[in-house]
């Protein structure tokens, strides 16, 4: 009940916002500070968040940053269905890593990923580290990043060319090669995670900080990911999948909630379990293989329903953090 009237507090504060801006304003009452009374809310994350691929939607920024920050990724949807009620600064960036979002630059990759795409606009000048949009005045914080720390993204790479190799996609060559080293990279993400929280919390004291997890991108039955299909893991093998699901994405979810739980203004939004039966070998994915259907680079990244679903998530999760009642 309590959420459900925040919800009405905000849709209606946005109707009495979009019912002043059709006053002149030499007839409007409010002084022109006012505006500064919506509660300010800050987007930083990696490609998750930002959109990046053509099955979020098409590109907001123009001149294109290399960040590839889509219309139909969730911050956007989020601002849609609140119309605007929040004042919204979207800084998330595709293939953003902790440090990114912390206190490092980034070169933006745009869609440069040779050999599979060329970016014509690519190389592209840094952006600044994504916390630098935080200050003060920040009421909610959302940050959705850890897997190009983890190395995600290498990690597809190289067990697509091992189960390439592997000539008829048996076994688990893959998980034969890197597995030692997981530890050590989730060890990682943590380190940096818990570093993060630390400096969102020094940049916005006020502010409620929501960590948004990862979705299901990998089913539980890995008999639905016909090897060699490219528009699912391509020449990844049955047993890394596996593998990956159960070793690697599953305990970054868990790494990036362990870290959430350590500080008292920080919260975690689960998109794992809602998006289970939604995998990229579900027949109605929420997460595009390396390949869309039509061709289309995808690189296992949500697609509009994918990021419907987390809007949905984050969405709540906002609403009851803060009370603009």
């Amino acid at each position: 009940m309590a959420r459900f009237r925040t919800r009405l507090a905000l849709l209606g504060s946005a109707a009495a916002l979009a019912a002043g801006a059709l006053v002149p304003a030499q007839f409007a009452g409010a002084p022109p500070a006012a505006a500064a009374e919506e509660p300010q809310w800050v987007a930083l994350g990696d490609s998750y968040t930002a959109g990046v691929i053509q099955a979020a939607g098409d590109p907001i920024d123009y001149p294109r940053d290399g960040c590839e920050r889509t219309d139909r990724s969730y911050p956007q949807v989020i601002d849609r269905d609140l119309y605007g009620a929040f004042e919204l600064t979207n800084v998330s960036c595709g293939a953003a890593t902790i440090k990114n979002v912390t206190d490092t630059p980034q070169n933006p990759i745009g869609r440069h990923l040779p050999p599979i795409s060329e970016d014509p606009d690519y190389p592209f000048p840094a952006v600044p580290p994504q916390s630098e949009a935080v200050g003060a005045d920040t009421d909610v914080i959302t940050v959705g990043v850890g897997g190009n720390t983890l190395g995600f993204a290498d990690l597809l790479n190289q067990c697509m060319k091992l189960g390439g190799e592997s000539g008829e996609g048996a076994g688990t060559p893959c998980k034969d090669a890197l597995a030692a080293g997981i530890p050590a990279r989730l060890k990682n993400v943590r380190q940096d995670y818990d570093r993060m929280l630390t400096v969102l919390h020094e940049r916005g004291p006020k502010a409620k900080i929501l960590a948004v997890g990862y979705p299901t991108v990998i089913p539980k039955d890995t008999s639905k990911c016909g090897y060699g299909d490219p528009t699912k893991f391509y020449t990844i093998t049955q047993g890394d999948l596996a593998w990956l699901r159960q070793d690697v994405l599953e305990p970054l979810n868990k790494t990036i909630e362990d870290s959430t739980g350590t500080q008292e203004a920080a919260s975690f939004v689960d998109l794992y379990t809602p998006s289970h039966n939604h995998s990229v070998c579900d027949d109605t994915k929420w997460v595009e293989g390396i390949f869309t259907p039509s061709g289309q680079p995808s690189f296992v990244h949500p697609n509009a329903l994918g990021h419907r679903n987390a809007a949905d998530h984050v969405e709540e999760a906002i609403l009851n953090a803060i009370d603009v009642s």
